[in-house]
């Protein structure tokens, strides 16, 4: 391997550790938030409730039951659609459920529009003719 060829490497190592730190500390960023703090805490706040537990695996079994129905080719019969969307019904009509839909959609909000900032300096850092290391 010729010296630039190590250099080439190094400079790529380096690259990557300066990716790490960036993307360590913005999970920094989005881990004290009020977003994600909220999310956090309705999140808590649900598994704490003895009939959201309840109501979440009565979710999650027809959830399951309507992907075994669907893998074999075939629609969920409308008692077991109905069962399931009236359940989730009751989970987003609780207020406890409420709380977390409006957390979760407001930490989805957060995570999109960091995306989309993310999205924009990928652009702007293709379209640049100065490189920065």
């Amino acid at each position: 391997m010729t010296c630039s060829g190590a250099r080439d490497i190094s400079r790529r190592a380096g690259s990557l550790t300066m990716f790490d730190e960036k993307a360590l500390d913005l999970g920094r960023a989005i881990g004290q938030s009020t977003e994600y703090q909220t999310l956090r805490r309705s999140e808590q706040n649900l598994r704490g409730d003895e009939s959201a537990v309840a109501l979440l695996e009565r979710i999650q079994t027809l959830a399951r039951q309507v992907d075994m129905v669907i893998s074999q080719g075939e629609l969920p019969d409308e008692a077991m659609t109905q069962a399931y969307e009236q359940s989730v019904r009751e989970l987003e009509m609780s207020p406890i459920g409420q709380a977390y839909v409006v957390a979760r959609a407001n930490f989805d909000k957060l995570m999109a529009r960091v995306n989309q900032q993310i999205s924009q300096g990928i652009e702007k850092g293709a379209t640049s003719s100065i490189i920065t290391l």
